[in-house]
């Protein structure tokens, strides 16, 4: 289970932030950013033949923004202090694989989407050392079926007039998760914990 994972795995999956928002702070709760389109991947291998899954359902729930923005948000989304807080959630149990249900379901067993619906990423802050305009890592908490670790992940972003596109990968193991790989055919097929979560998402400024 590796290109749609988080989010990517999500999440954030991340990390996606704002757009075209003056200098005003805001709470996520009526959506000052909304998410207008995003693709989240896990891939991974096993002993039989690689696999990969994906969703686009991928939300906001939290997105606290600097009081102190000078211009449109997105233009200074990863300077420090434009983001405050910010949290973006991937509905596990819409992660679709094109080798078919039987696949599907082992994962939403290992990943225990009935107990924990969401993946989610919560933004700790953003580290700039040694990146280009426009790139960052972006440190916080990924949730994977109820248990929390710190990750870090490089993103790109991209204005395109109101809009801020982000892109980013992470690796993981899903064992640091509590996460037992899944099997399938008696346990003749085996997959390897190693995931990479790849995804792109476009933040845009909600027209109501």
């Amino acid at each position: 289970m590796k290109r749609a994972f988080l989010i990517g795995w999500s999440a954030a999956a991340v990390v996606v932030m704002g757009v075209s928002l003056a200098a005003r702070p805001a709470v996520l709760a009526d959506a000052p950013l909304a998410v207008d389109s995003a693709k989240v991947t896990l891939a991974g291998t096993s002993n039989i033949h690689e696999y990969t899954a994906s969703t686009t359902k991928v939300r906001v729930t939290q997105a606290q923004l600097g009081a102190a923005l000078d211009g449109h948000f997105c233009d200074n989304a990863l300077k420090p202090g434009a983001v405050e807080a910010f949290e973006i959630a991937i509905a596990a149990g819409t992660l679709k694989s094109p080798k078919g249900d039987a696949l599907d379901k082992n994962m939403y067993k290992a990943l225990k989407v009935d107990q924990f619906p969401d993946i989610t990423f919560t933004l700790t802050k953003f580290d700039f050392t040694g990146k280009p305009a426009g790139a960052a890592k972006a440190i916080g908490v990924l949730k994977i079926a109820g248990v929390e670790r710190q990750v870090t992940m490089d993103i790109t972003t991209k204005i395109d007039g109101e809009k801020l596109g982000v892109q980013g990968r992470l690796d993981l193991l899903m064992t640091d998760f509590g996460i037992k790989p899944p099997t399938a055919m008696m346990g003749m097929l085996k997959t390897d914990p190693k995931i990479t979560v790849t995804f792109e998402t476009v933040l845009a400024m909600p027209l109501s």
